[in-house]
């Protein structure tokens, strides 16, 4: 132990704000890995940068003394390694930054608490514990009684768990999240929670409860309708940790010494939804005194604890509240949120003992106000409740969640109230936009809630249907607007993870991700593994995430799979120049193939299959030359050059004749340079041609807006975004969506709704068809917006907006756009405004460590001044607040 130095001249104009890891704020019980750290600076002086910082790490909060300190010499604010090393199981150490500018040192910012959790799962002294009961049984009640001499001075729970769980002590739940541990591949990696429960426990007796459900473990899931996918039996394993101010302790575990029941949890699942007849409730399980004596002891199961990780992802909670309209019918009582969301009907009625209520779920309705359930396939979707009493009750499910923004309510008791509960995994809001379009406004917002409801837990294609699972060509192709829209760092981090995990012997990956697919029985002749453009994600994610947030340890974490991705790919040619023809998803939803086989795209599987090749060995490429070796780099950039130059010269001209092969090509930098601007003007005119409506699928669509601005015909793009029509964005808004749907026609002109077919019924599947109204791959199109409506994006060559580009492109009808990304280095606004003389008035916030380069619309008569003094394109900004005032700017007319 050191005692800490002050020593140096002082900035008293400039601080530290905020100072974080690489962990979410919101967890204890965290990884062991050696801290990350980032911060943030503020300062009332200009043109300061940082030249240095200090990081002082103590196992004290006043830090009288240090482990360890650290003095150095770098602008560098993000990601920084911190000294002292790995954290020990329990430890709990304290970390403040300062940092130095050229006026001198700063003072020390806000102080970082790291608590590492339990880091082997041989520090877990219990066992596993269940009862005998099977899928689609009543849920597990676990009850344990203990007592303590006095209120503790710390109380740590350390939980996981084969199904779901939740947990309460004295009766108090502990923690607000659900759906704990969530999914992961469980077969290598099961989340472990901790929670500090200090202020739950009191002297004396003290009774800890849990009831588990189903959920992936077990549960019906996967559109094969399958049970016991992980196991047959349920189990949980905890552990209680608490510290008296004598410095006595106390230990509870998970044992034989538990007691078993069920109580009024019916059923609970996932896709099928929750069975509760209060009158089988169990007054007081969960509470000292409760006469357990007729309860059973628990069954004791075998778990492999290797597999129990602390968990490094914020879970799954409550994000919003939505009070629903209610319709009275003839028959039932019909509630809208007025918004689709994930999660469930909070419902208050007003009954008498024995009364049930039944609570179906679903997207949209159909003529006559009538639920659209057709979407759901085999998934019920439905609640249902038996009162215990006359009077007033609030109804909520347990272990389970819906995609839905109207639901049926049948019952005789009287309904009060309800309220849509939207969930997902607890990422904060990164991104904002808003503009003088109400319409683009709606379609931002759509996206938005797409992702918010099909990020739980894992990307999800889909929340409603018997689906939800993490499909990797999905998540790939909206990455970048999930990065822009909210902090899905964390989240990339656990999901990517778990690809890699669940990545075959040979390499490949699954098509979704955990890869529940390999559990169920094949689709056919359908070879799912290693499939073009999903998983690709396996390269795509991890490098959007640097692009975004600008961070290399998630590089660092994943070279290794994207590694052997590129060799599957590669030893999957057996010699050969190409890729195999075999099945692939291809331009999955081409809205021009046939709509029950909508791998059938214009543009052919083998070019698309070929393309990703060349772009996944680019990145790993790329991500070998920051992070690897140099022969690997060098490996990785000859096998994609020659892939590349062979595979224009082959399908070049074909992969031209459709709107998705130009935008693939373009983007992935697959045409050579005298034929861009001619791939580039024949793919406008083809926009041009079909008058904006998108000819493209789920891997054409995200990249085609890019490839028409970027090569200069921002008309074009414009031409698709605004577009009304159907096939298109807009289309959607105007028919009321509140997300995204997954197919462009999914509501037709006539009102009519898409019956989704699909010719897959001899495949295995009862109902093999294909609607959802909440899918957020089509939803990619926010990135565009970000970068060239509102005008700010990263940089390439300095990742994490470090580097911003400032471009913003106003079109005709366009009075106004502003948006901001909470970046790594704080906030990054832009507001720009046509004023009545007609020049493009342009307000920046830049935070303090960024740098911001100018692309302004100009013409030939355009200057370009910032905070009243000329400038030009391609001058950098510091931070601070800036006025760039570009006159007779260039409008985009699209029309």
């Amino acid at each position: 132990m050191s005692k800490p130095a002050n020593s140096g001249a002082t900035d008293a104009q400039t601080q530290v704000v905020s100072l974080r890891s690489q962990h979410p704020a919101d967890l204890i019980g965290l990884p062991g890995d050696n801290p990350l750290l980032s911060w943030q600076v503020s300062s009332v002086a200009a043109e300061l940068e940082q030249l240095g910082y200090e990081v002082q790490v103590s196992s004290d909060p006043n830090f009288a003394e240090l482990i360890a300190a650290v003095e150095v010499e770098s602008s560098e604010q993000h990601e920084v390694l911190a000294p002292a090393g790995e954290l020990r199981s329990r430890e709990v150490r304290y970390y403040r930054v300062r940092v130095k500018t050229q006026l001198g040192w700063t003072s020390f910012g806000p102080t970082l608490r790291l608590e590492a959790g339990l880091l082997s799962g041989e520090e877990f002294l219990g066992q596993a514990i269940g009862d005998g009961s099977g899928a689609s049984d009543p849920a597990t009640l676990l009850r344990k009684v203990f007592s303590t001499s006095s209120r503790p001075v710390s109380a740590r729970l350390y939980v996981s768990a084969q199904g779901l769980y939740e947990v309460s002590i004295n009766g108090a739940k502990v923690g607000d999240e659900f759906l704990s541990p969530g999914w992961t591949a469980y077969d290598f990696r099961l989340n472990v929670a901790t929670y500090d429960v200090t202020n739950l426990i009191a002297a004396g007796d003290n009774a800890l409860g849990v009831m588990v459900g189903d959920g992936w473990h077990r549960g019906k899931f996967g559109f094969m309708d399958q049970y016991n996918n992980y196991g047959e039996k349920t189990s949980v394993i905890l552990q209680l940790e608490i510290l008296h101010a004598d410095g006595s302790r106390d230990l509870v575990v998970s044992d034989g010494s538990w007691r078993a029941s069920t109580g009024e949890v019916r059923f609970g699942d996932i896709y099928d939804g929750s069975t509760i007849d209060f009158n089988l409730t169990q007054v007081g399980w969960n509470k000292p005194g409760f006469n357990d004596s007729a309860w059973p002891p628990v069954t004791v199961r075998k778990l492999d604890k290797a597999v129990l990780q602390p968990r490094n992802t914020s879970p799954i909670r409550v994000v919003e509240r939505f009070p629903m309209k209610l319709t009275p019918q003839s028959d039932r009582t019909l509630l809208d949120a007025r918004q689709n969301i994930s999660g469930w009907v909070e419902l208050t009625v007003e009954g008498k003992k024995g009364q049930t209520v039944v609570i179906r779920h679903a997207e949209v309705l159909e003529a006559g106000d009538k639920l659209h359930t057709k979407a759901l396939r085999s998934a019920k979707a439905t609640d249902h409740y038996t009162l215990d009493r006359d009077g007033r009750h609030i109804l909520t499910p347990v272990f389970t969640f819906h995609g839905f923004r109207f639901a049926d309510v049948v019952t005789d008791a009287e309904v009060i109230s309800g309220v849509g509960i939207a969930i997902s995994s607890d990422t904060s809001k990164r991104g904002h936009f808003v503009s003088s379009d109400t319409r683009l406004n709606r379609l931002h917002e759509n996206v938005v809630w797409s992702q918010r409801d099909n990020f739980v837990g894992v990307p999800t294609d889909c929340p409603q249907r018997d689906e939800r699972l993490g499909w990797t060509g999905d998540a790939q192709a909206f990455a970048y607007a999930a990065n822009t829209l909210f902090d899905t760092e964390s989240f990339w981090r656990s999901w990517l993870t778990d690809l890699a995990l669940d990545q075959d012997d040979n390499g490949d990956v699954g098509a979704v991700i955990p890869d529940l697919l390999k559990r169920m029985p094949r689709i056919g002749d359908w070879e799912v593994q290693g499939r073009a453009g999903w998983a690709d994600a396996a390269t795509i994610v991890p490098w959007a995430s640097y692009e975004c947030f600008g961070g290399l340890e998630v590089l660092r974490n994943q070279l290794t799979s994207m590694r052997r991705w590129v060799n599957a790919l590669h030893t999957r040619r057996k010699g050969e120049k190409f890729l195999p023809t075999e099945f692939q998803f291809g331009d999955w939803c081409d809205p021009d193939a046939p709509s029950a086989e909508p791998w059938k795209a214009k543009v052919s599987a083998d070019f698309v299959a070929n393309a990703f090749f060349v772009r996944s060995a680019d990145i790993t490429a790329w991500v070998e030359s920051l992070v690897g070796t140099n022969d690997g780099a060098k490996h990785h950039q000859e096998l994609a050059n020659e892939l590349r130059r062979d595979l224009w010269a082959e399908m070049g001209n074909h992969a031209k004749s459709t709107t998705a092969g130009s935008a693939i090509a373009l983007e992935f930098d697959l045409v050579p340079a005298a034929e861009r601007a001619e791939t580039a003007k024949n793919l406008a005119a083809m926009v041009r041609r079909d008058n904006g409506a998108i000819s493209t699928g789920f891997l054409g669509t995200p990249l085609i807006l890019h490839a028409l601005s970027k090569n200069g015909y921002f008309p074009e793009a414009y031409l698709m975004l605004m577009r009304r029509e159907i096939r298109s964005w807009l289309y959607q808004v105007d028919k009321d969506a509140t997300t995204i749907w997954e197919r462009w026609d999914a509501i037709r002109e006539d009102g009519s709704i898409h019956s989704g077919e699909m010719n897959t019924a001899n495949e295995g599947q009862d109902d093999p068809s294909m609607i959802s109204f909440n899918h957020y791959a089509y939803g990619a199109v926010v990135d565009w917006i970000y970068r060239n409506v509102a005008g700010i994006a990263p940089s390439f060559d300095s990742p994490g907006y470090r580097k911003t580009i400032v471009a913003p492109r106003p079109a005709v009808g366009f009075k106004y756009a502003e948006a901001d990304i909470a970046t790594s280095y704080g906030r990054l606004a832009i507001h720009w405004e046509i004023n009545n003389s007609g020049d493009l008035v342009t307000n920046l916030e830049i935070p303090f460590g960024v740098r911001a380069t100018l692309e302004m619309p100009t013409s030939e008569n355009s200057e370009i001044s910032v905070n009243g003094s000329p400038c030009s394109n391609g001058d950098a900004l510091s931070f601070g607040t800036h006025v760039v005032v570009t006159t007779d700017p260039k409008i985009v007319r699209y029309q």
